[in-house]
């Protein structure tokens, strides 16, 4: 890593990981998707979630895992079928691509999703995220993530100024993400980590006195974290 991207130092990444493992102790969310290990009940709950409120996703996940328990089971479904199961999620390409996951996995992995990175990345609709995210819950491996929640915790704390969207600062948050994951707990860290961004570290208005990291996070410091 250059000079001009510092990832946190050995004693700030213990602090970070014992604070937030802490915090979500108490104040973690009861999720459906967090009570199991199933490949495809992870990537199903991830793409549901892609741009869509958690409230919204919890009961047409379970609708949708009673209707398709199994990639076996979505993959002959017809594709209308498959459509107007999805409604009224919106952004309906996803269940395309999901059905598409799927077709693949039983094609080629006896209709079971694959642990190791490379493969999950050679899913049409699985980015780096949703390998990470399918790594790290049901494989429970050391696997970084970073979506919207993530990415906005990591650059208040460790960042805290500059432009959070760039392409440079994306990398950099990619790689604090993934020298900051546990080797043991990582799901709790990254669950962890995506609470944080949900209910504390929010866009707008973050409940900074709330927040376990306020005493080390660099834009509560300055100030710009209330932007």
């Amino acid at each position: 890593m250059s000079a001009k991207f510092p990832l946190p130092a050995p004693a700030d990444r213990r602090r970070f990981r014992q604070r937030l493992l802490a915090w979500y102790r108490r104040h973690g969310r009861d999720l459906p998707w967090r009570k199991t290990d199933d490949p495809y009940h992870i990537l199903v709950s991830e793409i549901m979630l892609q741009q869509t409120q958690v409230d919204r996703v919890l009961p047409k996940y379970a609708e949708w895992l009673q209707k398709y328990p199994s990639l076996a089971a979505l993959a002959v479904a017809p594709e209308h079928e498959v459509d107007a199961a999805w409604y009224p999620l919106g952004y309906n390409i996803r269940p395309r691509r999901l059905q598409s996951i799927a077709r693949e996995a039983v094609a080629n992995y006896g209709g079971q999703l694959p642990s190791d990175e490379e493969t999950l990345l050679s899913f049409k609709g699985v980015g780096a995220y949703t390998a990470g995210a399918i790594r790290s819950f049901a494989f429970r491996e050391r696997a970084a993530i970073l979506d919207t929640n993530v990415a906005r915790v990591l650059f208040r704390v460790f960042v805290g100024r500059g432009d959070p969207k760039s392409h440079a600062t994306k990398r950099r948050l990619w790689a604090i993400s993934e020298c900051l994951v546990p080797s043991r707990h990582a799901f709790d860290f990254n669950q962890a980590l995506m609470d944080l961004g949900a209910m504390v570290c929010v866009a707008r208005n973050p409940r900074c006195l709330m927040c376990p990291m306020n005493r080390s996070c660099r834009a509560f410091q300055t100030g710009s974290g209330q932007a």
